[in-house]
């Protein structure tokens, strides 16, 4: 069977070259004779690759020698619970921007460790927009400020950064890092989990300011603690060595695209393309606001929703697949991550005009 244009949310697509090289390599690493999956995380091999990657995460996103890089073996989601335990630092109270599903599961969690105050929140605006930051209420003694770039489900995405002061800013990226450039200097502290755009599950990445580090809450577990895991360089405990792996792959493949620049380019002219076709058709609509219109993640709805399911099923008979919206919002997602060529988007936009055509 060939290769389908895969528009999953995550785990998401990768490059085909990325897959034939871990392909190539799975029997042999490195000339040893085994996997990468079989090799002792404290043999020099390993910790190689292991701080190879790091270097290279620094390299492409340009991060300052203030912060700190690790690669955890977990999912963002237990950020949600790290983040507080390790940056209260003697605070009480933390702020939170409320934008959607993936930031109500942040600020929860936190309410287990401090008082949240909620920024602001888009509950009122369907979640289709950000309410405006001159009405926003920032606490000044909040210990940190934190918000979601991009909502995957409701298609909500910052396209500039919350303005908060000197008070830490973090953010969960798990569906927007190494899309664009950023300027890390703004943050106190980002995390992500890598299968969207940079790998695969049971990943994540964290990039914390140095000077952030070591003021844990006290019943913090030893597994939860960042400085932990930076004193042992990520390898405190086992990691997840093939996803390590698999990073490593697509960091080298972001480079020989041209970087972030470059991807930033693939990842707007994607998305220009499809919300034109979205925009000019009668039976597709997309209500997210215009200001906030996601690059990489795009929800839309067919006017007629009695055909949604053909919709589907035609698409994936065509080999564009996992096209269905989330649970809680239905309609179609197209999830347009780094590895998504154009081409597949393309695809879909040839399919939904031609879709229209047979069923207006």
């Amino acid at each position: 069977m060939p290769r389908v244009y895969n528009f999953s949310a995550g785990p998401a697509t990768l490059p085909e070259e990325v897959l034939l090289q871990a392909q190539e390599e799975l029997l042999n690493w490195h000339g040893l004779g085994m996997s990468i999956m079989e090799v002792g995380h404290r043999t020099n091999p390993y910790e190689e690759l292991s701080a190879q990657v790091i270097a290279t995460t620094r390299e492409v996103l340009k991060v300052p020698d203030n912060y700190q890089v690790l690669y955890l073996a977990n999912s963002s989601r237990a950020h949600f619970a790290m983040v507080p335990m390790n940056l209260l630092r003697g605070k009480t109270q933390a702020d939170y921007l409320h934008t959607g599903i993936w930031s109500k599961m942040a600020l929860d969690e936190a309410k287990r460790y401090c008082q949240v105050n909620i920024v602001a929140s888009g509950e009122n605006l369907g979640f289709n927009s950000v309410p405006e930051p001159a009405n926003w209420r920032l606490e000044p003694d909040a210990a940190y400020v934190h918000y979601t770039p991009n909502e995957t489900i409701s298609g909500v995405e910052f396209h500039t950064l919350p303005e908060v002061g000197e008070i830490p800013l973090v953010a969960d990226m798990t569906s927007s890092i190494m899309s664009q450039p950023i300027d890390i200097s703004r943050f106190g502290l980002i995390y992500a989990g890598t299968q969207k755009n940079m790998g695969i599950a049971g990943l994540s990445l964290v990039i914390v300011r140095k000077d952030l580090l070591g003021q844990v809450l006290p019943f913090t577990p030893t597994m939860y603690d960042y400085q932990v895991h930076s004193d042992n360089n990520s390898l405190y405990n086992t990691p997840a060595s093939f996803a390590v792996y698999i990073t490593g792959l697509m960091l080298a493949w972001i480079k020989r695209q041209g970087g972030l620049t470059a991807m930033a380019e693939l990842n707007q002219s994607k998305a220009r393309k499809l919300y034109h076709c979205i925009d000019n058709s009668k039976l597709y609509s997309n209500s997210v606001d215009l200001n906030y219109r996601s690059r990489i993640s795009v929800p839309f709805f067919l006017h007629n929703k009695g055909l949604e399911a053909k919709f589907l099923a035609e698409a994936r008979a065509i080999g564009l697949v996992a096209l269905k919206g989330h649970r809680t919002l239905g309609g179609i997602r197209a999830c347009m991550y780094n590895a998504m060529p154009e081409l597949g988007v393309d695809k879909l936009i040839e399919f939904m005009q031609q879709f229209e055509k047979a069923n207006s």
